[in-house]
C-alpha cells in the first residue's frame, strides 16, 4: 500500500457491526481480524507496525499457524486499532468515551402535571422558535425549580428522569446555539440522571443525542460508540421502535461518515424496518424521531455516500411530511434538499428551495440554521452569474442581516485572528 492508505481505525469503526469481525473478536481469533483488515486495504507491514510484532509473526497468525495468548498483545490490538475492550474481554480502554451504565430498576412513567406541563413548553417553544432564546429559562428552571428537589430527595425517581429530561434539553439548545463544548457538558450531566431515574429508554435517549453531537463535531468512532450503547440499553427496557430506530440512524450516519457504505446501509435498513413495526407506548418526553426525521437522516447518509439522486428524494420527502409547526426541522430539511439540488446540477430547483428557505420565520432563534444557511450561500455563490441565483443571494444576504441582528448576543465571538 502507498502512503494515501487509509486509517485502520476509520476501518474498525465500520466493521463493528459485521458478524465476522464480531465473532474473530468473541473468540479471540485474531488471525481473521487481521485478514478482515488487511482485505480491505490495511497492508500487513502497517499492521505488524501498530502490534509492535515481526511481519513473520503476524503471518503466522493470519495463516492460523499461532494464535495470539498474551493479554499484553490483545491490550495494543484494541489500543492500536481503537477495538472497545468488551469486545475482546478487556476493561474499557482508556481512549473509550464512558458509555451509560446499566440502570438498576424501571421507572414509572412520567405522570401528568407540572413537570410535564413545563417540558411540553419547553419543547414546543424550542421547535417553532430555537433554543437560543430558551437556553436560559430552561436552565434557570433546572436551577430553582428542580436543583433543590434533588437535593431534597422528594421522595420519588421522578424528579431525577425531570432533571435528566431539561438537561437533555439544554444540551440540544446549547448546540442549536452553537455552544457544542457546553452541549457536550449537558449530555455528560444527563446520563448520571438518568440512570439513577432507573429509566432505561430515556439513558439510551441521551446515548443518541451524545452520538449526534459527536458526529457533529467531528468523531464518527465515538458516534458509533454511542450509538451502540444506546442499543445495548434498549434491549434491556421496553420495545420503542422509534428510539431504536433513532440510535440505527445514528448509527448509520457515523459509518457513512467514516466512509463505510455497507454498514451504513445496512443500520438505515434496520432503522426503516424498525420504525415499520408495531406501534410503541407513549413516551412523550423522549426526544422524538419520525418518519419526517428518518426521511432527512436517510438523505444525509446518501449524500455522504455520494449518493446524491436518492439523498435528493429523501430530502424532497422529508420536506413533505414535516409540519409547517417545526419550523426549524423545515428549514434544516429545505436546506440540505436545496444543496442537494445543487450536487445534481439543477440550479433552478435549488432556487425554488432557496427562496423558500429565505422566507423562514425571521424569529427563529437558531445559530445552527444560520450556519448551514451561510453554508448554502456559498455553494451558491460560484453560480451567481445565473440571474435566479444572483437574486436568491441577494434574498439570502437580507435574511442573513436581519437574523444577525435578532442572534447578535447568542453569537459566539469569532476565535482571536479569524473573521466574522
Amino acid at each position: 500500500m502507498n502512503g494515501a492508505e487509509r486509517d485502520p481505525r476509520e476501518i474498525v469503526t465500520g466493521l463493528l457491526a459485521d458478524r465476522r469481525f464480531l465473532a474473530a473478536c468473541s473468540s479471540r481469533d485474531m488471525g481473521t481480524l487481521f485478514r478482515l483488515l488487511n482485505y480491505r486495504g490495511v497492508s500487513t507491514r502497517r499492521i505488524a507496525a501498530a502490534v509492535d510484532i515481526s511481519q513473520g509473526r503476524l503471518y503466522d497468525y493470519m495463516n492460523g499457524k499461532s494464535r495470539v495468548e498474551k493479554l499484553a498483545i490483545f491490550e495494543q490490538i484494541a489500543d492500536a486499532f481503537h477495538i472497545p475492550g468488551r469486545l475482546l474481554g478487556l476493561t474499557e480502554r482508556p481512549w473509550e468515551p464512558a458509555a451509560p451504565a446499566p440502570t438498576q430498576a424501571l421507572a414509572e412513567p412520567l405522570q401528568t402535571g407540572d413537570d410535564m406541563t413545563a417540558m411540553h413548553a419547553f419543547r414546543t417553544a424550542d421547535r417553532q422558535a430555537g433554543g437560543g432564546r430558551l437556553y436560559t429559562s430552561v436552565t434557570r428552571h433546572l436551577r430553582e425549580v428542580i436543583g433543590p428537589r434533588l437535593v431534597d430527595a422528594d421522595g420519588t425517581l421522578q424528579v431525577f428522569a425531570v432533571a435528566a429530561i431539561l438537561t437533555e434539553m439544554a444540551g440540544w439548545m446549547a448546540h442549536d446555539s452553537g455552544q457544542d463544548t457546553t452541549a457536550g457538558r449537558h449530555f455528560a450531566r444527563a446520563l448520571p440522571l438518568a440512570r439513577a431515574s432507573g429509566d432505561t429508554p430515556l439513558t439510551a435517549s441521551i446515548a443518541a443525542s451524545t452520538s449526534h453531537l459527536a458526529l457533529q463535531t467531528g468523531d464518527p468512532e465515538a458516534a458509533v460508540h454511542w450509538a451502540q450503547s444506546g442499543l445495548a440499553l434498549t434491549k434491556r427496557g421496553p420495545s420503542l421502535p422509534s428510539l431504536v430506530a433513532r440510535l440505527h440512524t445514528m448509527s448509520a450516519r457515523a459509518l457513512a461518515a467514516a466512509g463505510q457504505p455497507t454498514p451504513a446501509m445496512a443500520a438505515l435498513a434496520s432503522a426503516e424496518e424498525t420504525l415499520d413495526g408495531v406501534p410503541e407506548a407513549e413516551r412523550p418526553w423522549l426526544s422524538p424521531f419520525d418518519r419526517a426525521a428518518l426521511a432527512l437522516e436517510s438523505a444525509l447518509v446518501l449524500r455522504d455516500l455520494c449518493r446524491h439522486d436518492e439523498a435528493r428524494a429523501h430530502a424532497e420527502h422529508a420536506v413533505h411530511l414535516r409540519e409547517s409547526h417545526r419550523a426549524r426541522s423545515l428549514v434544516l430539511s429545505r436546506i440540505a434538499l436545496a444543496t442537494l439540488h445543487l450536487r445534481c446540477s439543477d440550479l433552478d430547483a435549488a432556487v425554488i428551495v432557496g427562496n423558500d428557505i429565505a422566507t423562514a420565520d425571521p424569529n427563529l432563534g437558531s445559530i445552527r440554521v444560520l450556519r448551514h444557511i451561510d453554508d448554502l450561500r456559498a455553494q451558491l455563490a460560484p453560480h451567481r452569474d445565473h440571474p435566479p441565483v444572483r437574486a436568491l443571494l441577494m434574498r439570502l444576504d437580507e435574511t442573513r442581516r436581519a437574523r444577525m441582528l435578532l442572534l447578535a448576543d447568542l453569537v459566539p465571538a469569532p476565535s482571536k485572528g479569524t473573521m466574522p
